[in-house]
């Protein structure tokens, strides 16, 4: 069988555009916004699913995955600072697997949004602080909104605001934008595409659902539901409305 390969197009806002190729089963192009079978497989065009529909340049499989893994990433970086800290094993995540899904949409959003000043160290590195910032803080609002506390607290740090934020924090932030869109990004999407898309759109399917799951588990623990209880109260409800209509 004639090796094929599928060309994943990431615009860079230059002339030029980053290629990167990964083991498919058809040979496909991308264009206007959406991946399509090329003309010279014979394909015919249109057979694209949601996993590799284009979206800012990527596709969908390649920025969920990358999303999984600066999750990851983010809860390993979290989990050995604190542990550090307090001197003891400490899990930073709001879920009991390895996962912080803020920091996957935010390392994502910082991406698309400080790409364009990749070529300036400086104010990527001020502009990402910047932004990280405010991210943090809105953040920390809606948690105070629906949970009634914020999972960090920085009052004990200097030039804090409402313990929300921190110079420290911000100071930190920019690092990370500059590691992220200068040196980090690329290798995240290599890693990304070191599976075949059939195998690894399983695998990713398996680690979202896990961590649905896990999530939605502390989230009812975090906001006081009682799973059963809350069955009951609704079949109670139920059983009341059918008594006084039917």
């Amino acid at each position: 069988m004639a090796s094929i390969t599928k060309d994943l197009c990431f615009s860079s806002g230059s002339d030029k555009s980053e290629q990167l190729h990964v083991l498919y089963g058809a040979k496909l192009s991308c264009g206007a916004g959406r991946f399509y079978e090329d003309d010279k497989s014979g394909l015919t065009e249109g057979k694209d699913n949601m996993w590799i529909h284009g979206i800012l340049g990527a596709d969908v499989w390649h920025l969920v995955a990358a999303f999984c893994i600066y999750s990851v990433l983010g809860w390993l970086v979290e989990s050995v600072y604190m542990s550090i800290c307090n001197r003891r094993l400490t899990n930073r995540g709001f879920a009991k697997g390895p996962f912080c899904p803020i920091y996957g949409f935010g390392a994502l959003a910082g991406y698309f949004l400080l790409r364009p000043f990749a070529g300036n160290p400086v104010l990527l590195y001020l502009t990402g602080a910047f932004t990280a910032t405010v991210f943090e803080y809105l953040v920390g609002k809606a948690m105070l909104r629906l949970f009634g506390e914020v999972w960090w607290d920085y009052n004990e740090k200097p030039f804090n605001y409402q313990g929300i934020v921190c110079l420290e924090s911000t100071i930190a932030w920019g690092f990370y934008a500059v590691i992220i869109i200068g040196y980090l990004h690329g290798a995240v999407m290599d890693v990304a595409a070191w599976y075949t898309y059939g195998p690894g759109l399983w695998v990713l399917r398996a680690v979202i659902l896990l961590f649905i799951l896990d999530f939605l588990h502390q989230l009812l623990l975090a906001l006081h539901i009682n799973v059963m209880e809350e069955r009951d109260r609704l079949m109670e409800k139920y059983e009341e409305f059918k008594a006084r209509w039917y």
